[in-house]
């Protein structure tokens, strides 16, 4: 400053003042400056309170910030441009078709809220459509939308960090909270999807599915037609299907939890005419199947494995279609699941799959053998051969009877008249002695336990009100008698004085 002082006195007056024009005209340049390297400013009171206006001005690369407050304006993008939200402005689509449409290749889009879209299934009205490569969709909430974000011939793209709600309607009429269609090499991590229809992965290779939570709807994840796709530490809760996996191939499946999956299939994880699929670490909880296998590997040179996988408190830990073949289980966990390995149709031996590899087994909570020997390994071999299991693969509806005295009667005339004994579905030749469980797993939800206590109670007055009803009608019957019995006594005591 001193030195600019010092250099303004040295220099003639005469100088100075025409250069008073030249810093005014760069003073007002300033803000002009600001804009063009920051982008432009969109607010509800601002220069630009129009999302569209300020999409029309701007050119390809640009960044628009946009603050918060509502834009009644569903959106075209068809310019490459950062769209950058602050304080959750939202994007409301007025109920009428898509909200925002990307029809330009690597477009951005932050931190806004996107809502009301239209409700035509036919027409495919969504929150967000992408129908360009490269698009980043990152830290939104899609609310009241029919399908949530829509990816067409997108490949490249990233859906990261959003929450998704669909339409409050009936599941079948709801859009799917992310659906991709033929986009290779999309990563869809960190995203919270909650009361949609399915996740649906379609004619897609190379996909990466991690870290996302999804919860009821139908199918958690549904994939078809996507090979090499990757699908990590994932929780899929209460839906009717955690993931269906159906003709693709090198799916790998790992450190999922899928839990409480109890619709009509209710599989944790189905596989329909896959090969090479490596399902492994998982935690399948409490589901009507943990996994279902259907014509899985459906080529001769294929193989499917499961390893180290927990299958806990199923229905059913592993059922099988009886064609299934060249499918290898090791390393896994089945803890007291109702049934540990089912064969549909009552197809007898679960031929040509391997439950042994190199020495090691399964964990099986129903083992009665022994370890003589304290090497962690069972000595005697495990066998599922229990008559009842039997009929039940036969005809579903005797599982009314699980746990009751016929099933014990079935279960011991089997053990004590041999000729009535099934053979055995499976075997595992070296079972482990203790389960095995994976680290790291995506933790379940702790269930509130508000609804146990009022159905506690509830049980609790209802049973108090019985008891006084009984008492009561015991007491007027007790009433009733001794009014009766004084009534005869009375009655004979009359008859005897009057004689």
């Amino acid at each position: 400053m001193v030195a600019l002082r010092k250099g303004w006195s040295i220099m003639p007056r005469r100088y100075c003042w025409p250069l008073f024009p030249l810093l005014l005209l760069l003073l007002a340049l300033v803000p002009a400056i600001q804009a063009q390297s920051h982008g432009r400013i969109v607010t509800p009171q601002g220069e630009f309170n129009s999302l569209t206006e300020a999409l029309n001005l701007a050119e390809s690369g640009d960044t628009i910030e946009v603050y918060g407050g509502v834009y009644d304006e569903p959106l075209l993008l068809d310019k490459s441009v950062n769209l950058v939200g602050y304080d959750w402005p939202v994007i409301d689509g007025g109920g009428r078709g898509t909200v925002v449409k990307l029809v330009a290749p690597d477009i951005s889009l932050r931190g806004f809220v996107i809502r009301n879209s239209g409700d035509s299934l036919a027409e495919e009205n969504s929150g967000i459509a992408v129908e360009a490569p490269g698009a980043v969709l990152e830290s939104n909430r899609l609310e009241d939308t029919l399908f949530g974000i829509y990816l067409r011939e997108a490949a490249g793209s990233t859906i990261r960090d959003n929450t998704i709600t669909s339409k409050d309607l009936p599941v079948p009429r709801r859009g799917d909270p992310i659906r991709v269609w033929y986009s290779n090499d999309v990563l869809i991590e960190d995203n919270v999807v909650n009361k949609g229809r399915d996740v649906v992965l379609w004619y897609s290779e190379r996909l990466t599915v991690r870290n996302n939570e999804v919860s009821e709807g139908r199918y958690g994840l549904h994939f078809m037609y996507c090979d090499d796709a990757t699908i990590e530490n994932n929780l899929l809760t209460n839906n009717s299907v955690g993931t269906f996996l159906m003709y693709s191939r090198r799916l790998h499946l790992f450190g999922n939890t899928i839990a409480h999956n109890r619709g009509p299939s209710g599989f944790g994880v189905g596989l329909k005419d896959m090969d090479d699929a490596i399902i492994e670490n998982n935690l399948f909880l409490d589901n009507r199947i943990g996994a279902h296998l259907d014509n899985s590997p459906r080529e001769v040179n294929s193989i499917g494995r499961f390893a180290g996988n927990v299958f806990a408190f199923n229905d059913v830990g592993v059922n099988l279609m009886p064609s299934v073949r060249h499918n290898q289980f090791v390393s896994n966990s089945f803890v007291d699941n109702e049934e540990q390995v089912g064969i549909d149709g009552g197809g007898g031996r679960s031929q040509d799959n391997v439950w042994t590899i190199d020495g090691q087994g399964n964990y099986w909570s129903d083992y009665v053998g022994y370890d003589g020997d304290a090497d962690g390994l069972g000595d005697v071999p495990y066998k599922a051969e229990r008559l009842f299991e039997n009929l039940m693969d036969q005809n579903s509806s005797l599982r009314l009877f699980l746990y009751s005295p016929a099933e014990q009667a079935v279960d011991f005339a089997a053990r004590a008249i041999p000729f009535v004994k099934p053979q055995p579905k499976m075997m595992d030749e070296v079972p482990l002695m203790e389960p095995v469980m994976p680290e790291d797993l995506p933790a379940v939800p702790e269930a509130s336990q508000q609804p146990m206590w009022l159905i506690s109670l509830g049980m609790l007055l209802l049973a108090v009100f019985i008891l006084s009803l009984a008492t009561i009608k015991r007491s007027k019957t007790k009433e009733r008698g001794l009014r009766l019995l004084n009534r005869q006594m009375n009655s004979d005591l009359g008859s005897t004085i009057s004689q």
